[in-house]
């Protein structure tokens, strides 16, 4: 089946993954992040005071996510996201309206569970369990939202700031969300996807259907995970301490704002690429080269301190992110097959979300502490070689042993 022959006949379908992945971005770190000045000195917090509260509620929402995740495989899809996107609305409001530290704790505890948490697992368990033979292309197209919100929210949330006050801006969001994303989203899962021959899906659903409690004791599970969770634990330290490293380095920060556009651009081409490769060699195939991006992202930062490194380092970071995000959606059903999907993956996608949360806290740690930050990344860029060599082992591993959806 020709790529363009794949997008006309599952475009509704692709649609909403990309859709729910998109709206995710109000939920995930770079968005709330820019309020953060705003609600730090309207209720007196220091930057210590703001992260610890940060990191606790998405730690909580971690802790969450493995239970509600669970939903993806008792509901419809069309249902799960439209409690999930109406919960999203709602949490919004809130945000535009926080009126102490104990409010602002869970409304912030709400936005991870479900804006980063939900949205995202539900569009990544969808796109595993309706396809098959053309799974990776799904996961990839699908995956095409998180660069698209990073584009895009950023300057909305700056424009509408400037004009009516950071509350407006997560106001204008619930707008968003509510009158747009959430009728376009239930319009769009109106059908449910049935795997046609066409795209060989009806002949690749066989296989073993592993239960979240079999994937659990499967050594391939933490294998895989030891090297899924490099990618958001390093890359959110980094860039949550992005003001740390401009001062450290003598950059501009309107020098590395630009360089987020390089990381969107190069993440939807590596996201794209890497649909392609899955679908040929599978994701059990591509998975040992999933760290090599992020380890010469590290070394680089660590070790070139001109002005290009921060366009070299995001470059090097956005093929990180389109391969996590891609590989992440097509492995755990190629591994584990669809029938517990929503539930096996819940726990993987919780284990990220407590590193996204746990790195920016020991980073924050360690410089406080002075532990130079160009032996922290070496560190990063070591534990990743490292994992390396244990995921071509786990590659292997499952190979041998043949997991098959």
């Amino acid at each position: 089946m020709s790529y363009a022959s794949f997008l006309r006949a599952n475009s509704r379908w692709l649609a909403a993954g990309f859709l729910l992945t998109t709206f995710s971005g109000f939920g995930q770190t770079f968005y709330i992040s820019l309020s953060s000045g705003h609600l730090r000195q309207e209720f007196g917090l220091s930057h210590g005071d703001f992260g610890l509260l940060y990191m606790i509620a998405t730690l909580g929402s971690a802790v969450c996510l493995p239970w509600v995740g669970r939903s993806v495989d008792a509901f419809p899809v069309q249902r799960v996201a439209f409690v999930v996107m109406l919960a999203l609305t709602g949490l919004c409001v809130a945000m535009a309206n926080v009126s102490s530290v104990w409010m602002l704790f869970f409304v912030i505890f709400g936005l991870r569970l479900s804006g980063q948490g939900m949205m995202t697992h539900t569009s990544m368990t969808a796109m595993g369990r309706w396809f098959s033979a053309q799974r990776g292309r799904a996961v990839s197209i699908a995956s095409l939202g998180f660069p698209a919100s990073e584009s895009c929210f950023p300057a909305l949330f700056v424009l509408t700031s400037g004009l009516l006050g950071w509350r407006m801006s997560w106001a204008a969001a619930a707008a968003l969300v509510f009158l747009f994303a959430l009728p376009v989203a239930l319009w769009l899962l109106k059908q449910d996807r049935q795997p046609k021959s066409l795209d060989g899906d009806g002949q690749k659903a066989a296989g073993r259907q592993w239960t979240r409690r079999e994937a659990l004791l499967d050594p391939v599970f933490w294998g895989v995970s030891a090297g899924v969770l490099a990618p958001p634990f390093i890359g959110t330290a980094i860039l949550f301490n992005q003001v740390y490293l401009v001062d450290l380095r003598g950059w501009s920060l309107e020098l590395f704002a630009a360089a987020f556009v390089v990381m969107a651009m190069v993440a939807i081409l590596s996201s794209l690429t890497l649909g392609v490769l899955i679908d040929r060699f599978s994701a059990r195939g591509v998975l040992p080269f999933m760290l090599l991006p992020l380890t010469l992202a590290c070394i680089v930062l660590a070790n070139v301190h001109i002005e290009a490194a921060a366009f070299i380092f995001m470059a090097l970071l956005g093929i990180s992110n389109g391969f996590t995000a891609t590989l992440g959606g097509a492995l755990w059903p190629e591994l584990y097959g669809t029938r517990h999907i929503g539930a096996i993956r819940s726990v993987a996608f919780a284990m990220m979300v407590f590193a996204s949360a746990a790195g920016p806290g020991l980073i924050g740690v360690l410089i406080d502490l002075q532990v130079s930050y160009d032996s922290q990344l070496m560190g990063m860029s070591g534990y990743c070689a490292l994992v390396t060599g244990l995921l071509f082992l786990t590659s292997r591993i499952a190979e041998r042993r043949g997991h098959r959806t």
